[in-house]
């Protein structure tokens, strides 16, 4: 492994040793610690930290599938017929039910992060390095009462602080923390990444690595487009959309942390010792490229309401309804009116698609009007292009509809920002249009530059 100085601050490795020992936290992926070959092998990497002379913490998901296998019990117990509904979301039926069901499903789910770190500090120790796991109450994560999802207020390190000065790799359990009832709260999926990131930016961290079973951030999802690029540095900004646009290499709420605290984060592999991408603050020469990556989310479904009312507080009372009861709204479309009376459209997750049909059919409108028919489609997909030259080059919408246009691929919906074009269409050609679009950028070659 380069000397962990190398990756202080985010820059690239150099190769002389540091002067003196730095604070390393490291985070291990499910699928870095999914078997105990893999949990030694991280376990022979923080050792290779340690004995360099620096201190480390580590913070472990579950095992690759444990929590999804968690959920799946909670749920094939308290609604037989949702047993298989993880893959769809991350708490389906179990977290529904009152207060208490979510309450003892995160202590259930929050064992699988514990296994993991008691696993590795085994392992560290078998291998001849000192190291102690936390987990829980014993971590000094403080969260807010907000069971399945909730956030960090505060970070009590001292006890950290403690292990580390003795001489030991701290190993903690990620995803979870204690309200103030001492409750066992867990942060959500890729809740991981967010401890890693908030403990990193909490003690100060000088080196912030989140290790996986990928190289680093690519260009576009390698599974689906073969010969997409590793990049080597994205801004937080890029990195934060594609997040929330489907990439799965670091959960949004991380990157947030990251960006608020300017905590420089490299993503690399746990299975060798090459340099991965570096998530860093905008630099000059990024507004040079045009268009960094490409990103698909197969997880939205789409949603219209036809003829609802056009006067003032229908849009409110619609989406205020919808986020009273958790659903988040993605892309909305509301066409021109005609007879007073306009259609609207949206997206949502697909896990929550039922939810909200359910709650529109009852849904209370001005002057007590219903929508003439609520129409769903959950064979949709978004496509995304990013990058945050966008803000100085012009013509970057016109060149994705014309990518998609000349492969017969229709346009349902579309949304713009800043550093990124969406479209939405159908789902059979959604990989299609993600290959299109990444290559008709010229992502394959290197940076689509102006």
């Amino acid at each position: 492994m380069p000397p962990a100085s190398s990756l202080h601050r985010g820059h690239p490795a150099r190769t002389t040793s540091p002067p003196a020992p730095v604070l390393v936290l490291q985070k291990y992926g499910g699928s870095s610690v999914a078997d105990l070959d893999r949990i030694r092998a991280c376990a022979r990497r923080c050792l290779g930290v340690a004995r360099e002379g620096h201190q480390l913490v580590v913070i472990v998901s579950a095992m690759a599938g444990e929590t999804n296998r968690l959920i799946a019990l909670a749920n094939a117990l308290v609604e037989p017929g949702n047993a298989g509904g993880p893959s769809r979301g991350p708490y389906v039926a179990a977290a529904r039910r009152d207060t208490a069901h979510a309450r003892e499903l995160d202590q259930l789910v929050a064992t699988g992060e514990t296994v993991s770190a008691s696993m590795l500090a085994m392992a560290i120790g078998d291998a001849g390095g000192r190291a102690v796991s936390l987990a829980g109450h014993q971590l000094g994560m403080k969260t807010d009462r907000n069971f399945t999802r909730a956030r960090i207020t505060h970070i009590d390190h001292e006890r950290i602080q403690h292990e580390l000065h003795e001489g030991r790799v701290v190993v903690c359990a990620g995803f979870q923390g204690i309200d103030e009832a001492g409750d066992v709260n867990t942060l959500g999926r890729g809740g991981s990444d967010t401890s890693a990131v908030a403990f990193a930016a909490a003690m100060q961290a000088d080196v912030c690595e989140i290790l996986t079973d990928v190289d680093g951030v690519f260009t576009t999802d390698p599974r689906i487009v073969s010969h997409a690029r590793k990049i080597d540095r994205i801004s937080y900004e890029e990195m934060l959309e594609l997040s929330a646009l489907g990439a799965k290499v670091l959960h949004s709420r991380s990157v947030e942390l990251a960006m608020k605290h300017r905590i420089p984060v490299h993503v690399r592999s746990s299975l060798h010792e090459r340099p991965g991408t570096f998530i860093v603050p905008e630099e000059p020469s990024m507004e040079d490229v045009v268009v960094s990556a490409v990103a698909l989310d197969r997880n939205e479904a789409k949603v219209t309401l036809t003829a609802v009312p056009d006067v003032p507080g229908t849009v409110a009372a619609l989406f205020q309804q919808l986020g009273a009861a958790g659903i988040v709204v993605d892309m909305i479309i509301q066409n021109a009116a005609h007879d007073g009376h306009t259609d609207v459209t949206f997206t949502v997750p697909e896990a929550e698609l039922a939810r909200a049909e359910t709650l529109l059919a009852d849904i209370e409108l001005p002057e007590g009007a219903r929508p003439r028919a609520i129409l769903t489609d959950p064979a949709i997909c978004k496509v995304s292009v990013v990058g945050v030259g966008m803000r100085s080059h012009a013509g970057v919408a016109a060149k994705t509809f014309h990518l998609l246009a000349d492969e017969g691929i229709n346009i349902q919906m579309v949304s713009t920002s800043e550093i990124k074009i969406s479209v939405v269409v159908s789902e059979r050609y959604g990989e299609l249009a993600l290959r299109c679009l990444h290559d008709g950028f010229g992502l394959q070659h290197g940076p689509a530059r102006s």
